[in-house]
């Protein structure tokens, strides 16, 4: 049976409060005197805490600002692969560098020296990629972004083919092979097939996104039947096609007749794309394939039916398979999908304005950029699209810091890999900054509130 009466501090009831105590004590010895009981309960009213204001919506904002979210770590990652940067430049400067020979005597020609070359270097890393103030004319003060955007074009679609991979399950690391084979057909389809503007266009990147797509349903289906990992696969087809490449372009048909060495025929007039600014600037119409493609793929993961079965698998492939989703189906719609997304990019880099004829190195690197510019981006669509405009921007203004200041363009190469360094290492940015703890629930429940 329950006990009618629960002792003090039951479970049963809630806790008596030190007012209601002093009544209880009151009513307990009626003998005590009137005013000592009331003094009682009014010594114990005053000693309950007043009611806290409510927080305004502007202060926790700026409190979560400096909490340990996903955009305050990454912008603090970014500002110390830039303060690092700043220390290797003044390094590699053997001018900076002697007169922290006598830095005792006269520190303040190290001081100077110092900022002034950081200064110079990084002023011209953004009048490269953003903005130059001293340009004369539209063209000249659009060119920096325009190389921006023209380098950031191929990103995104790699990098969106490496996200969309992971947030599947799997790490595909043949984006640079989906890119090759993705150009090749690309370039062949832009010179070999006489067709009218607009649907050359088309054509030529069709047949790129149908390069990639074969390219990344081998490791899919492989990995699906087999168990084959997807990592040694798509490594080797990275060779495989590097490899292809350099053959096709001295085959007849393919290599340019008016040359002796390795480039393929330029790609009509037909097939490239439309460059947005004039025929002065490089910008062209991939960067707004690009915006499509993160819009897509944001689409598929967020909304549709396959992206809920894609998230299932890359989260627990056991769970799905109970849950009737085919993983092996999964598996290979995943690499497929991926594999166009990056024989889009490699098509770009010949249908764009970037080349116009097959060579060797026609692809450079976007293939494995796309997999730094994925993790940046935190594999989400958007998050990719920023990552790859961050990287855009430091090849861009990479290009003017060689030039203007003598800074080698290694340099933004390690500026690149300290700001993957310091994303992959989160803690090691909440503990150099003291970042709290995000309150991210807390501020969406007061941003639904009102408050």
């Amino acid at each position: 049976m329950t006990n009618p009466n629960p002792v003090s501090g039951s479970p049963d009831k809630e806790p008596a409060t030190e007012a209601q105590e002093a009544h209880s004590e009151a009513r307990a010895n009626p003998t005590a005197p009137a005013g000592d009981s009331a003094r009682a309960v009014t010594a114990t009213a005053t000693k309950e805490p007043a009611a806290e204001p409510r927080p305004s919506l502007g202060r926790l904002f700026l409190d979560n600002l400096w909490a340990a979210n996903t955009v305050t770590v990454t912008v603090l990652a970014v500002l110390l692969a830039m303060l690092v940067g700043a220390v290797l430049i003044i390094v590699s400067d053997p001018a900076v560098l002697a007169t922290y020979g006598y830095i005792t005597a006269r520190p303040s020609d190290a001081i100077n020296s110092s900022w002034a070359v950081v200064s110079e270097a990084y002023a011209n890393l953004f009048k490269g990629a953003i903005f130059d103030p001293e340009a004369s004319g539209f063209t000249a003060a659009l060119s920096p972004i325009s190389e921006t955007l023209t380098y950031t074009a191929p990103l995104v679609f790699t990098g969106l083919s490496v996200a969309l991979a992971f947030r599947g399950g799997l790490f595909n690391i043949g984006a640079q092979g989906q890119a090759t084979i993705g150009v090749i057909l690309a370039a062949v389809a832009g010179f070999a097939l006489p067709l009218p503007p607009g649907v050359h266009l088309v054509v030529a990147l069709i047949a790129g996104a149908a390069g990639g797509a074969l390219w990344g349903f081998i490791p899919g289906i492989l990995k699906a039947r087999t168990g084959a990992h997807e990592v040694i696969n798509t490594i080797m087809l990275n060779y495989v096609a590097v490899y292809f490449l350099s053959w096709i372009i001295i085959q007849n048909g393919v290599q340019n007749p008016r040359r002796a060495d390795a480039i393929s025929k330029p790609v009509e007039a037909s097939a490239q794309l439309p460059r947005l600014l004039g025929d002065n600037l490089r910008v062209h119409a991939g960067i707004l394939l690009a915006v499509l493609a993160t819009w897509f793929v944001a689409w598929l993961l967020n909304r549709s039916t396959l992206g809920f079965e894609l998230r299932a698998v890359g989260a627990n492939p056991d769970a799905a398979r109970t849950a009737g989703i085919s993983v092996t189906k999964t598996f290979v719609l995943v690499m497929v999908i991926a594999g166009v997304l990056a024989g889009l990019g490699g098509s770009n880099m010949v249908l764009g304005s970037t080349a116009d004829a097959l060579t060797p190195q026609v692809i450079a690197q976007i293939g494995f950029d796309g997999i730094l510019v994925a993790l940046l981006g935190r594999v989400k669509p958007w998050g990719v699209l920023m990552a790859a405009l961050l990287f855009g921007a430091l090849q861009a203004g990479g290009n003017r810091m060689q030039s203007y200041s003598g800074i080698s363009l290694e340099l933004v190469t390690v500026l690149q890999a300290l700001i993957v360094i310091f994303i992959a290492a989160p803690a090691l940015v909440k503990a150099i900054f003291q970042l709290r703890a995000a309150r991210a629930a807390r501020l969406q429940t007061s941003l639904a509130k009102g408050w």
